[in-house]
């Protein structure tokens, strides 16, 4: 006997709406009236994969004889920090039966293309992005981004080229991001060019507003906090705080110096090891760094102790953007951090078109604080 549509999406009907009130009874998550449109939307186009998959896998004759599933949007939630985006991508995320389906920080994906593309620059092919996009075709249907954002050319041009090839392979993304779709790369270097991509977007993308109140990140009043980990000001203490931090930690293990190898060329830490690594803002931040350097970094220390962060100007926001980069590839990998700053992370940068964005990072370093984040393990 053959099974129906219906019957095959009956054990999915509301599941997010009920997973999501579990954990509110759970107490582990506030209920928030704000993210209920979130999770219907989402709920639907689980519905819809399923009937998606439940179609692909009939007999052909049946396939032949039945009008297939409307198309399955993408769905692009946009939002202040702290308000929830990621929790309701990752309830959708494991609710979802697809077996085909991946979950990654937008920051890890493109540097993830950006090694393709340096591979195959290597070895002299013309045809990287093509390539690629078949690659991760193969293996993915649902393609769930956190931090979704653009911030340099180079991943401008490319996101063009990959994302319109994606969309014809049927590759399905929900994605999370603070900025809305009009406003992506703004300000960017030759941003015309990328117009095309915010039409390609808005034309295949439901785009939702996650309009809560609430930083849940910075208004737990309940949060434990570890030993104090970010020194301010910067004073004639600070210094040798940050080094009697290290030497504890490590327990005073020999300091020597560590060089990574990232797409082609090469980045010396003065003073780590396997697993720590000491260093200042000036040379994380001060020079040309990008996502595929501060990735690497994430990736292989457990423990991070930068000094002397400034407070930044309008001048210095070529550095703010590399430091939000920075923190993120940290946070993303849950490095532990150890730093003294000039001020407080609420007033490290509040001024420029940047300092939006900035709010995001304010954000995760309270949360990078915590005794839970300081509790949960390294990933690398």
């Amino acid at each position: 006997m053959i099974q129906s549509q219906t019957s095959k999406i009956d054990p999915f009907k509301n599941l997010l709406q009920n997973n999501y009130q579990q954990l509110v009874g759970q107490k582990q998550i506030e209920f928030d009236a704000a993210q209920m449109p979130i999770i219907e939307h989402l709920q639907n186009l689980l519905e819809q994969l399923i009937e998606h998959d439940d179609f692909a896998n009939k007999p052909l004759y049946q396939r032949l004889l039945t009008l297939p599933p409307e198309p399955a949007k993408n769905i692009y939630i946009y939002g202040d920090v702290g308000r929830g985006k990621s929790m309701l991508m990752d309830l959708f995320f494991e609710a979802c039966p697809i077996k085909h389906k991946r979950r990654v920080h937008f920051l890890t994906f493109m540097k993830e293309v950006h090694e393709h593309v340096h591979q195959c620059r290597q070895r002299k092919q013309d045809n990287a992005i093509p390539e690629l996009a078949k690659k991760i075709r193969a293996t993915t249907l649902i393609l769930c981004f956190d931090e979704f954002h653009v911030s340099d050319i180079a991943d401008a041009m490319i996101m063009i080229r990959l994302f319109g090839q994606l969309y014809k392979l049927g590759l399905i993304i929900v994605a999370t991001s603070n900025i809305p779709p009009d406003d992506l790369y703004r300000g960017g270097i030759q941003r015309d060019s990328f117009l095309p991509f915010i039409r390609m977007l808005l034309e295949t993308s439901e785009v939702i507003k996650l309009d809560a109140k609430q930083d849940y990140r910075c208004s737990n009043h309940d949060q434990e906090f570890a030993q104090q980990n970010y020194y301010w000001p910067l004073n004639q203490d600070a210094d040798a705080f940050l080094l009697n931090q290290f030497d504890k930690l490590t327990d005073n293990a020999k300091k020597t110096s560590k060089t990574l190898k990232i797409l082609g060329h090469q980045l010396t830490l003065t003073i780590a090891n396997d697993t720590f690594a000491y260093t200042n803002f000036t040379y994380l931040c001060g020079q040309a760094l990008g996502p595929a350097d501060y990735l690497t970094i994430a990736q292989q220390f457990t423990h991070l102790f930068i000094a002397n962060i400034p407070e930044l100007t309008l001048r210095q926001r070529n550095e703010a953007k590399r430091f939000v980069t920075l923190i993120d590839a940290l946070y993303e990998h849950k490095v532990k951090l150890i730093c003294t700053a000039e001020t407080s992370a609420n007033l490290l940068y509040t001024e420029g078109k940047s300092a939006f964005e900035f709010k995001r990072t304010t954000s995760r370093l309270t949360e990078m604080q915590s005794l839970n984040y300081w509790q949960s393990d390294h990933i690398p």
